[in-house]
């Protein structure tokens, strides 16, 4: 077992992965921007390391300076919890040249999953139904044909990167040369990658993704699905657990050849696969290969800690959980709580006046924020998570609703307000909304 880790990551995430470590007797470092000297994840830490002023590119996302504080405190992993390097594949490199061990997958992983082209086609060698694509952008015929093949709408993707960069939907035909264009530019910006592919755009779907659980020794096991349809420009608001339209056999089906593809790779720690799904048929679109902000509503459900899990994993353990073991118990809700306006969403930094969160049986709030607190406005606007569960999604939606309620932020302007509004929606309720839901706020 590991001895120390350093935490390459700030806020509720940050705090998140630190408990886990002192659950398990690890001692933590954490490291902080200058913005960040008065954080949580600063303060509960064994050790930490200031690397850099507020700017995330001169603190969060310097890799020399994180190094440097991994060699100097000598601890035996690092864990990058989400965003930042979570998914860098040159940062697991490095860590794996250091003699340092990235809790996460091997960087070859990181590679092969980071590239989307490359991740549809091992996921269609390993029969994974994926969304009908032409990825050879520079023969004007064959967009032709790709065309009449699927018809129209169609989406321009980046090969690299997401959270909606490099993405361009395509309604009429003249528009495809210069959506391609604009794309690969924006692409190119964002991820130093101008590569980018067309896709058959579902008009639709609801986002599902499959959680995985994988050890170094081909263990891997599925922890059942997250509906997280819910999202404004390609930024999801709520998750759920389970889904809502699929049924048993739907999700082990999904489930088994998710874990065959994962074991196919050897791939190793958790993972996500994001699949759209609509007409009762599932597309893959890409694989996460880190913690997901979303794991909390799988935790409440199947009463596994995925943190710790994947430290476990990391430090060469072998998986003790089979697969007859995981239960889908209950049903969880998680709504993110974000330093945005409701209705303008342009994010709200500044200091918390006043805060009390909500608490009862079946309420769970990850956040690392507290009254006097000061939000930063150099990092993304999410300050927390609020997370409620109960036997079945009335009742949790019930708990949620109250839990909303509860809320107490001031100071900055919060979207609690939009979170009981989506609650209260027929839509929600009844569980019928898709990815377009948000569209109406807009």
């Amino acid at each position: 077992m590991f001895k120390k880790i350093l935490i390459a990551n700030r806020g509720e995430i940050a705090l998140r992965i630190l408990r886990a470590c002192r659950e398990l007797n690890i001692k933590t470092v954490t490291i902080h921007s200058e913005a960040d000297e008065s954080a949580m994840h600063v303060k509960m830490a064994d050790e930490s390391i200031c690397v850099g002023p507020p700017p995330a590119q001169s603190s969060y996302l310097n890799i020399p300076a994180i190094i440097t504080t991994a060699t100097l405190t000598n601890v035996d992993a690092i864990h990058p919890g989400y965003g930042f390097l979570s998914e860098n594949q040159r940062f697991a490199e490095i860590i794996e040249e250091h003699q340092i061990k990235f809790i996460g997958p091997q960087s070859q992983h990181i590679k092969m999953m980071g590239n989307k082209i490359e991740a549809k086609k091992i996921m269609s060698e390993n029969n994974i139904p994926t969304v009908p694509g032409l990825n050879d952008l520079s023969d004007k015929n064959k967009i032709d044909s790709f065309i009449e093949k699927v018809g129209l709408p169609l989406i321009v993707k980046a090969a690299s990167g997401g959270g909606g960069k490099g993405m361009r939907v395509i309604s009429e035909k003249k528009e495809i040369i210069k959506s391609i264009e604009s794309a690969k530019i924006e692409s190119k910006k964002s991820f130093n990658d101008d590569t980018v592919y067309l896709e058959k755009y579902l008009i639709n779907p609801k986002h599902i993704e499959i959680q995985i659980l994988a050890d170094s020794y081909k263990n891997v096991i599925s922890l059942g699905e997250r509906d997280c349809s819910i999202q404004r420009k390609h930024q999801k608001l709520i998750e759920e657990s389970p889904s809502t339209i699929l049924l048993e056999k739907n999700r082990n089906a999904i489930s088994n050849l998710c874990t065959n593809a994962v074991r196919s790779i050897g791939y190793e720690g958790v993972g996500t696969l994001e699949f759209l799904f609509q007409d009762n048929k599932f597309y893959f679109m890409e694989m996460n290969t880190r913690l997901q902000v979303e794991h909390p509503v799988t935790e409440m459900v199947t009463d596994i800690d995925l943190v710790k899990q994947q430290i476990l994993s990391a430090s060469g353990e072998k998986l003790t959980i089979k697969q007859e073991d995981v239960k889908i118990k209950g049903h969880a809700i998680e709504c993110r709580i974000n330093a945005e306006d409701p209705i303008s969403f342009i994010p709200s930094p500044g200091k918390i006046t006043q805060y009390h969160q909500p608490g009862g049986l079946g309420v769970r709030v990850d956040s690392a924020v507290y009254q006097g607190y000061i939000v930063p406005s150099h990092y993304d606007s999410m300050i927390g998570k609020l997370i409620t569960y109960a036997d079945t999604r009335t009742e949790c939606l019930a708990k949620m609703r109250r839990a909303l309620e509860e809320y107490v932020i001031m100071g900055i302007n919060t979207n609690l307000q939009l979170h009981q509004k989506i609650l209260k929606s027929d839509e929600f309720i009844e569980g019928k909304y898709d990815i377009n839901y948000m569209t109406k706020f807009d």
